[in-house]
Formats: C-alpha cells, sequence, structure tokens
C-alpha cells in the first residue's frame, strides 16, 4: 500500500519525499489549489480544493494509497459553494465547521474525514525522525539566567494561548510578552518586534521595548501532534536575529527542525542559541 504526502508551502514536503524515495516508498503527491509545494521537479501531483475534498479522497483509495502525511504550510482556503461536487456534498457541514473554529479543533475534523475514509494520519516526523533534535543545546551561545527566565514565561503564555487555540509562538524580553503568532505566522510575529526596535522598514520605535529576548515555539496544549506540529528553520533564526533576539527555545518533542546542522550553524555565525528545552 502507499502513502499519500499532502504537501503545502517551504522545505518540510520535499524533505519527506527524498526520505521515502531513499528507502524505496516513493508517495503519492497531492496539494491543496493555490499551496504549490516546492521542490517538486517533474514528478506528479494530484490537486484538489475544499470543494472537491470527497472526490480527492477517493481518488486516493483507488490509487491504493491508504495513508496521508500532511506537511508544509497552507492557509484556509475560502469556499465556494458553486464548486462542491456530490461526493464532497455530505461533507459540507462539516468543512464548514472546521473553517470557522481555531486550527486545532478545524485540523481535528479534517483528520477525522480522512480516518472515516480508511485512511490513516501519519506524523511528518514519524516518516522522518530526525525532524525532532534531542533536548540540549547545540549552539555556541547558551541562554543566561534571564533568558532561562524568559522561556518559563514564554511557555506560561502559550500555555494560555493554547487553551484559546490560537498560535504556537512568542516573543518574551526581560519577562515581558513584546509579540505572540496569531493567524499572519512566525514570520510576521518576528518581523513586528524588529519594528518595535527600529530595525526594520516602517518601523514604530517605540521607546523602552526590553533588550534581548526569545523566540519560544511550543505545540498546544493536547494538540494532535499528527498534524500541524511546529516547526523552525533557517529562515526562523535569521528572523530571530534581525529581531535583535538572543535565542530560540523550542520544546523538546514538540517542534521539529528543518535543515537542522543549517540551523545551528547559522545561528552559530549570527550568536544566537538553540535550545531545546523539556517542558517544566
Amino acid at each position: 500500500m502507499t502513502l499519500c504526502v499532502i504537501a503545502g508551502q517551504g522545505r518540510l514536503p520535499a524533505l519527506l519525499i527524498e526520505r521515502l524515495e531513499a528507502v524505496g516508498e516513493p508517495p503519492v503527491l497531492a496539494e491543496l489549489s493555490g499551496f504549490k509545494m516546492e521542490d517538486r521537479g517533474t514528478r506528479p501531483v494530484i490537486r484538489f480544493r475544499i470543494e472537491t475534498l470527497g472526490s480527492f479522497i477517493a481518488t486516493l483509495r483507488d490509487q491504493g494509497v491508504d495513508r496521508v502525511c500532511f506537511a508544509g504550510l497552507i492557509r484556509r482556503p475560502p469556499l465556494d459553494p458553486a464548486l462542491v461536487d456530490r461526493a464532497t456534498m455530505p461533507m459540507v457541514p462539516r468543512v464548514m465547521q472546521a473553517l470557522q473554529q481555531g486550527d486545532d479543533a478545524a485540523l481535528r475534523i479534517v483528520l477525522a474525514l480522512f480516518e472515516e475514509a480508511g485512511l490513516a494520519v501519519v506524523a511528518a516526523h514519524d516518516v522522518l525522525p530526525g525532524l525532532m533534535p534531542s533536548p540540549g543545546i547545540a549552539t555556541q551561545a547558551q541562554p543566561d539566567e534571564t533568558a532561562r527566565r524568559d522561556a518559563q514565561r514564554g511557555q506560561a503564555i502559550l500555555a494560555a494561548m493554547g487553551r484559546a487555540d490560537v498560535g504556537q509562538s512568542c516573543v518574551v524580553a526581560q519577562g515581558q510578552a513584546l509579540a505572540i503568532e496569531a493567524w499572519p505566522g512566525t514570520d510576521w510575529t518576528l518581523a513586528s518586534v524588529a519594528q518595535l526596535r527600529g530595525k526594520k522598514a516602517g518601523s514604530l520605535e517605540m521607546p523602552g521595548v526590553p533588550a534581548g529576548g526569545i523566540f519560544y515555539k511550543a505545540p498546544k496544549p493536547g494538540q494532535d501532534r499528527r498534524i500541524d506540529l511546529p516547526a523552525i528553520g533557517p529562515k526562523t533564526v535569521r528572523g530571530a536575529a534581525a529581531a535583535g533576539l538572543s535565542g530560540i527555545v523550542i520544546e523538546a518533542g514538540g517542534v521539529m527542525v528543518i535543515d537542522r546542522e543549517t540551523v545551528i550553524d547559522l545561528a552559530d555565525k549570527l550568536g544566537l542559541f538553540l535550545w531545546v528545552r523539556q517542558p517544566e
């Protein structure tokens, strides 16, 4: 039987595909319309819309797919009722419910639709276990006591955000929350701190912004870790440096690191620490 990688944007889908091809298990590829995957090359891909989800699932089953892996960034697409096909019509009430809820609740509904059709959902880090780094600090820079206190504060902030099903990251400096992740995502969160500090065009340059700080990232409490698990990569490191932060803290066992060696090398060059921290 066969695994389908349902790919979004970013490097993660390509890494999974390369791994599966290397072990002689080339996957079926699929992408949601409007979210073209990177580095696909000439590989064939099945494109689908939310309005044709039922037909898409039937196509996967016809091709012998028994497992699906969601990987990469997508945004919630608009739903055009005129494009809903017959196979998807029975799903419409639940799809509409998903589009109106927070990310975690919405994804649980989507997962249920696939599972009810007999398709098991596989986590990206199960396909490529190396995505999950071991606890510790692999960089030359190390967190000081202020950074360690900020990490505790970051954990508390994300726990509160998670209960509202909002975001997976925040920026904390000297105990103060400078930014929290919302719909625009990680890049926007870090860029907003750079603006506060006058380090970006169009900056707000607010006085009294605490120096240094950390970018803290973790999954939501109770999150289904087979899908939408948070991730960082080289772009995150550049964004943290541009925001004037001292380092990045991620929850051990809960955050994937894309291109880990590159991330560590870049953090060393930019003077940032990367702390894979056990939650307290």
